[in-house]
């Protein structure tokens, strides 16, 4: 159950939430805090198809930020895939750490608990106050206003991408702050689950590895419990801007073919796949919808 009193707000924050949790109760589903999302998107006059920097910024800005991030501190899947993130890169022992994106501070704040003598570092555009104020116990957590060279052993970032107009540009970025060998964990939805997830996004759906790949990244695989996967800076390379954009461009007009062979082409391979490596998946299925329920 949220309870705002619970949290460190201030009375016009307390007031907003509560408002907000009115219409959908104190234990509102992931649908409905979408709903509430896209209320605060269409509140602050936001455009998914032409976005507007202050637009956006008065948007990452509204209490429903608050809200989301006491939200994932409640939902037992979305916690639990902060914990499988936070032990897959305890394993890894790093010295420094950097969370982007993550302004309420719960990924941090485990991460500091897990990592004590390492320095984890919050890089966020809009760091809430209840995010800073949360923090201050853990000594070993700071903010930082921008991203630096090849400065950290992990980042992670959560479901970030998708809200930026140049999601490519972002990338770079993240990338260039993590030392050779280090790693990365991220985790994108570009998918139209709620408004602030960019239209022009959404072909990475289908080539975000390559771009990474581009950049020095070895695709390891994904994060066991959790929508992460895990990259490696295996390669230090030089962005070659034309040459991204290009591929960037090529993405974007494959896009819609792409969409249309996942779902008409590729339920069908697999299939076909099936009927090679096991051949008696089919008839078996079908001898099982032909026996009268006992």
């Amino acid at each position: 159950m949220i309870d705002p009193s619970s949290y460190n707000l201030t009375p016009e924050e307390c007031t907003a939430i509560t408002q907000m949790l009115e219409g959908v109760g104190p234990e509102p589903s992931l649908e409905q805090l979408w709903q509430l999302m896209d209320r605060a998107w269409q509140q602050c006059g936001c455009n998914n198809r032409e976005p507007d920097s202050a637009q956006l910024a008065a948007f990452y800005s509204h209490p429903i930020w608050l809200l989301n991030g006491m939200f994932i501190e409640q939902h037992a899947e979305s916690i639990g895939h902060r914990q499988a993130i936070t032990a897959a890169i305890a394993s890894l022992a790093p010295t420094r750490v950097l969370d982007f994106g993550g302004g309420f501070g719960t990924l941090a704040r485990l991460l500091a608990a897990a990592l004590p003598q390492a320095k984890i570092a919050i890089c966020e555009p809009f760091p809430p106050r209840h995010g800073i104020e949360s923090c201050r116990p853990f000594a070993n957590i700071r903010f930082v206003p921008e991203l630096s060279r090849q400065n950290v052993d992990v980042l992670v970032s959560t479901d970030v991408l998708e809200h930026v107009p140049d999601p490519l540009a972002l990338l770079v970025s993240m990338v260039d702050a993590v030392r050779p060998g280090g790693h990365l964990f991220i985790a994108n939805c570009f998918y139209p689950v709620i408004a602030c997830h960019l239209p022009a996004t959404f072909h990475l759906r289908y080539s975000f590895d390559a771009f990474c790949r581009e950049l020095g990244l070895a695709v390891l695989g994904p994060c066991e419990g959790s929508h992460a996967t895990i990259y490696q800076r295996t390669k230090l390379v030089e962005p070659d801007w034309p040459q991204l954009r290009m591929k960037e461009r090529r993405s974007q007009r494959l896009f819609a073919w792409r969409e249309w062979s996942s779902h008409n082409i590729s339920p069908w391979r697999h299939r076909a796949s099936l009927l090679v490596t096991n051949p008696l998946h089919y008839p078996r299925k079908l001898l099982s919808m032909a026996r009268p329920n006992r």
